[in-house]
């Protein structure tokens, strides 16, 4: 048993905890960034999705006639859901790529 905390407490040990510590701490700084990349991409997509679907149904007879409310609504939250996840995940994975090659040296 005392083995056991002796190799606990280990420097080898205790120098994997500070880079898992740190490595966890890149991914959440890597994870929001991905977040609010999408979440701005997200926002345009909606601006610029809204604005034509409400202009067509205004305009143009057969939107009128067949895009509710629920429709629209269907569209715009489509694109903005669509962008998000496109922009994130590309916002992650580039995040990602970047601290993979630009690791420091323990050295």
């Amino acid at each position: 048993m005392a083995n056991r905390n002796v190799a606990a407490n280990s420097p080898l040990e205790r120098a994997s905890l500070a880079s898992l510590d740190q490595r966890l701490a890149v991914a959440k700084r890597c994870s929001h960034e991905g977040v609010m990349a999408g979440a701005k991409a997200a926002v345009v997509a909606t601006i610029a999705t809204a604005i034509p679907t409400f202009a067509s149904v205004r305009m143009l007879p057969w939107a009128k006639a067949n895009l509710n409310h629920t429709a629209q609504a269907l569209i715009i939250s489509t694109v903005a859901g669509a962008a998000y996840f496109i922009v994130a995940d590309k916002t992650v994975l580039a995040t990602a790529r970047k601290n993979s090659f630009n690791r420091p040296s323990n050295a």
